[in-house]
């Protein structure tokens, strides 16, 4: 792989929810990155439909969406840009994964998450340099997230136990 990657780690791995359990990324960001229209892509995967099982692709519920952008709203409001455990100091990844469009309103459909191996068959069906050098960057950035979560799973743990000795100890605190 090229020395001089095509976007910055920081700046794909701000874009790697948590949903479900499972660490993904949303048909937005991914075509922004493919530099491909959100449209166009959506409909390469309903074209391709029997690459992406259940396990690779997914539409949002209307209540994970509604988490997923309360998440947004609040860390747009903080100034900086932290998603479960990840942290970025790129100011530039400080933008609304929801922004109304001026012409149509914004989106008219929840949006679709992808988990890793999606990104990876994605690649296969954008059929672009571009799209299998992106999807080699995310891929590794997912891999790097799923290494410090591993690594600092006791951390994690212990982080937890104490949040919910507070909590215990004053009912009052807001829950996270």
């Amino acid at each position: 792989m090229d020395k001089h990657p095509i976007v910055k780690n920081d700046d794909i791995q701000s874009r790697i929810y948590t949903i479900r359990n499972v660490q993904v990324m949303l048909d937005s960001d991914l075509a922004e990155l493919y530099g491909v229209e959100v449209k166009r892509l959506n409909e390469q995967v309903k074209r391709n439909i029997e690459r992406f099982p259940q396990e690779f692709s997914f539409q949002l519920t209307i209540e994970e969406n509604n988490v997923l952008r309360s998440q947004i709203v609040t860390l747009e409001n903080k100034n900086h840009l932290r998603f479960q455990i990840g942290t970025s100091k790129n100011e530039q990844n400080m933008r609304s994964q929801f922004a109304t469009s001026t012409q149509k309103g914004g989106r008219r459909y929840l949006p679709y998450a992808f988990t890793e191996q999606g990104v990876a068959m994605l690649s296969g069906i954008l059929k672009s340099t571009k799209a299998v050098q992106i999807s080699i960057q995310i891929i590794n950035a997912f891999v790097a997230m799923r290494r410090f979560i591993a690594s600092n799973a006791e951390v994690f743990q212990r982080l937890d136990a104490v949040e919910r000795k507070q909590l215990e100890h004053n009912p009052s605190l807001p829950q996270s």
